[in-house]
């Protein structure tokens, strides 16, 4: 996986370097020399007001605004009393996804300024870092060059789909286990030990450290009014080469991919968000990558994934492959993950051998969603749902044992 940083060109352009704009793997020295100070103290008071106006949403997947988490938290922490604790999640399951490890790497301290500033907002004592190796080697390193680090505590997680998950990650701190836990209130009301906690995306933070240095107005000078600021995007699969680019906010698909070095009009589709996203057809990539822009196709940026079909490729065959991996992925802790997924997979590897019909996937799909004790069920019937959308003609053919693939 190669890293890509572009110089800003022109009004809004597709590529952006902020996030990376010290260069690879870079040192606390051209951290500061890049971006400046950060006093995170002096511009804790001001925090969420700018993260407010700047219109920042987690870059980890759930998209939840950035200022309601960090006001929620700092709310419980007047209303119970109880100092709050802060986690930055780079635990990156994901397969698709590459993202967060090149954040770790060539821009560890940018991440730990937005640990830093978010903890001292909401007045937190505790922190974490949550993530994969190699990941966590690189942030623990930046760590230990800076005195104002000292109190952060890193945690390595466990390299599985469901391990990033919010609970997931606060029961792999508690009890020494990364499974999604029943959790039926906010993780900012009673989170890791019964305390307030606030958790974000690496990503995230990261931009949290931007914000609190430049300010709201300087975050909105990118992207869109709708999708301000900028995202890292994880391309892979039918590109020539795969690769993390960080690109305006509300930038088309189109753009992004040919962007990547990829003709899209060579594609069959694209699967926007990953194992629990949405496949979009060649014919819908002029949509933006933002949330209003992918709504109408039932999609989300999620954690920032574009994975290419080419038009070589099957649809049902490649969803197949997935399904049987999103089974084998689940804690196995309710109905729907033990018995609903591996179910699905099974409906849908039959549509791919050309032995099944697609109805069974249909009311799987249906039997699986909001029933599981975590979203992981949720994400992988709209991964079910949308394949059966954008490879309806796959699936017609299959079932009179023809394939598109081979057709074209």
């Amino acid at each position: 996986m190669t890293l890509e940083m572009p110089a800003p060109t022109g009004a809004r352009p597709v590529t952006v370097a902020r996030l990376l704009a010290a260069g690879p793997e870079a040192d606390l020295a051209r951290h500061l020399a890049c971006f400046g100070e950060l006093n995170t103290t002096d511009r804790a008071a001001g925090l969420a007001t700018q993260l407010e106006a700047s219109g920042l949403t987690g870059r980890g997947g759930a998209g939840f605004a950035a200022w309601r988490k960090l006001a929620a938290t700092a709310e419980s922490r007047r209303a119970l009393a109880g100092r709050p604790v802060v986690i930055a999640n780079g635990a990156e399951g994901e397969p698709l996804s590459n993202k967060d490890l090149i954040l770790l790497t060539h821009a560890p301290h940018l991440v730990l300024d937005g640990l830093l500033a978010t903890a001292a907002a909401v007045r937190a004592t505790t922190m974490y870092v949550y993530a994969s190796q190699p990941g966590l080697s690189h942030i623990r390193a930046a760590a230990a060059t800076r005195p104002d680090a000292a109190r952060i505590r890193f945690l390595e997680a466990p390299e599985a789909f469901i391990t990033g998950q919010a609970t997931a990650v606060v029961n792999a701190i508690e009890n020494g286990l990364a499974v999604p836990r029943d959790h039926t209130g906010h993780l900012t009301e009673r989170g890791l030990k019964k305390r307030p906690t606030l958790l974000h995306n690496v990503e995230t933070l990261a931009h949290i450290a931007l914000i609190a240095r430049y300010g709201a107005e300087w975050f909105r000078a990118a992207g869109t009014p709708d999708d301000p600021g900028t995202r890292l995007v994880t391309l892979s699969g039918d590109v020539p080469q795969p690769q993390v680019l960080e690109v305006a906010g509300g930038a088309p698909l189109t753009d992004i991919l040919r962007a990547a070095g990829t003709d899209p009009a060579r594609l069959r589709a694209v699967l926007v968000g990953g194992y629990h996203g949405t496949w979009v057809t060649q014919d819908q990539l002029d949509a933006p990558l933002s949330p209003a822009g992918l709504a109408n196709l039932g999609g989300h940026p999620g954690a920032g994934i574009l994975h290419a079909l080419d038009r070589t490729r099957c649809g049902i065959t490649a969803t197949a492959d997935i399904l049987d991996y999103l089974a084998g992925q689940s804690a196995r802790q309710c109905g729907p993950c033990r018995f609903g997924l591996p179910a699905l997979a099974e409906a849908w590897r039959g549509m791919a051998s050309g032995s099944g019909q697609h109805t069974p996937a249909i009311r799987l799909a249906d039997s699986v969603d909001g029933r599981g004790a975590c979203a992981h069920p949720d994400g992988t019937a709209r991964l079910s749902r949308s394949a059966l959308r954008a490879f309806a003609d796959d699936i017609r053919q299959h079932a009179h044992g023809n394939c598109l693939r081979t057709s074209r």
